[in-house]
């Protein structure tokens, strides 16, 4: 386990301090880290490097997101190939989910698992920027306001609606 609480110290954001969730001038809401998942593959792939692992794999998406820059698919492929050149190693970066609405991931989830899958990440995947694990909804705990629930909370009952057709 590696300590990333610098990042604490690197951004003043929602994520990192006690702060109320706002959106900023840029249209991004304040939970946003600057860098979080560069910084976040960045030591995954020294690990990959020193596993002989040559892909790795991130669950971000651009279809319906709080739009963080470093969620886009030309970000994370500029830096596969930042990371394939300074590691002088072929490395990829697979984000299966990046084209696929949050209904879709559900849909993806229940044929990949079945129902015990969509339950596990409804009870042991979070998202909320909050942090609430205690409140339960339907589409797993949260609290259920701030964008990172919006955003699972309308993808779920999309998936359900669609399911049920």
């Amino acid at each position: 386990m590696l300590d990333l609480g610098v990042l604490g110290a690197l951004s003043d954001t929602a994520l990192t301090s006690e702060k109320q969730i706002e959106f900023n001038a840029s249209g991004l809401p304040n939970t946003f880290v600057p860098g979080r998942n560069l910084i976040f593959f960045n030591f995954a792939a020294a690990l990959a490097y020193r596993r002989n692992l040559p892909v790795m794999v991130g669950g971000m998406c651009e279809t319906d997101y709080s739009g963080y820059p470093d969620c886009r698919e030309n970000t994370l492929k500029s830096l596969q190939v930042a990371l394939s050149l300074g590691m002088d190693w072929p490395l990829l970066i697979e984000t299966p989910l990046m084209w696929l609405t949050k209904a879709e991931t559900w849909a993806l989830a229940a044929k990949l698992g079945g129902p015990q899958f969509v339950d596990l990440i409804r009870y042991d995947a979070h998202t909320c920027y909050v942090g609430d694990h205690t409140t339960s909804h339907t589409w797993g705990y949260g609290c259920g306001i701030c964008p990172a629930c919006e955003l699972r909370g309308k993808g779920f009952a999309e998936y359900l609606q669609a399911a049920s057709r």
